[in-house]
């Protein structure tokens, strides 16, 4: 579904990407880990293109980005939904109408069929009935609920989630792993993206696992390539040691 073919990032005279080949399986739940400064919020933002590398290819849905006027890529990331990390809901609209708001940005669908499809969603999420809250009378994890339905609510072809249980207690942290999965095996042909520290969750949900360091991939595979692995930045990595080859500053 996404594939970036040698694609380096440069930020004035930091390299964050490094000839960085990684694919994105269709129709699966793939987690990115890595420790933070590794570039995986940069790789995001090369998928929607947000970014743009400073050289290589990026493709989504087999169309090359990488060089994709405004325009284009306005038309691109209507096949993407995203989770941020702090849901980042509007408190001045109802949850009804923060879900309803990619589609009243980008599709022609009529008032009725928009509060149809947000009840729908919402439904699917585990909030039924909410619809006319105010995001300061929701939990944590109904708000990442409600930005979850938001994601959904437009059919799209990938779902981007950018630390999803960051902050979260483990209860909720459970809770929203186990959406992610609910979600991914409902919606057969969905393609979802984590970006995680989570390892549990990654190996938990993820059909698909890729760990990145210095700027490239340091092992892509199932959670099971990643348990029986001696690579020694995996494992580092996995046991939470500073001492290591991987360096932390």
């Amino acid at each position: 579904m996404i594939a970036f073919e040698k694609v380096t990032k440069i930020f004035g005279s930091f390299r964050v990407l490094d000839n960085l080949d990684l694919s994105i399986p269709r129709g699966k739940i793939t987690v990115i880990l890595g420790k933070s400064g590794e570039g995986k919020s940069v790789t995001i933002k090369h998928m929607m293109g947000l970014l743009h590398p400073t050289s290589g290819r990026v493709l989504v849905d087999g169309q090359d980005i990488t060089d994709a006027t405004e325009e284009e890529l306005r038309e691109h990331r209507k096949k993407f939904g995203m989770l941020f990390q702090q849901a980042a809901l509007f408190d001045s609209l109802t949850v009804g109408e923060n879900v309803m708001f990619p589609l009243m940005e980008h599709s022609k669908m009529s008032p009725i069929a928009m509060v149809e499809r947000a009840e729908k969603v919402l439904s699917e999420v585990g909030l039924p009935g909410i619809q006319h809250k105010y995001p300061p009378e929701l939990s944590t994890g109904e708000k990442k609920r409600v930005g979850l339905a938001r994601a959904l609510v437009h059919h799209p072809k990938i779902v981007l989630y950018d630390e999803p249980t960051t902050g979260m207690d483990p209860l909720v942290s459970e809770m929203i792993d186990r959406l992610i999965a609910d979600v991914s095996r409902r919606e057969a042909d969905l393609t979802s993206v984590v970006i995680s520290h989570d390892l549990k969750a990654a190996l938990d949900i993820a059909d698909h696992v890729v760990m990145l360091y210095m700027g490239r991939v340091q092992l892509a595979g199932s959670p099971d390539d990643f348990r029986r692995s001696k690579d020694p930045v995996i494992r580092q990595f996995f046991a939470g040691r500073v001492e290591g080859p991987m360096e932390f500053f």
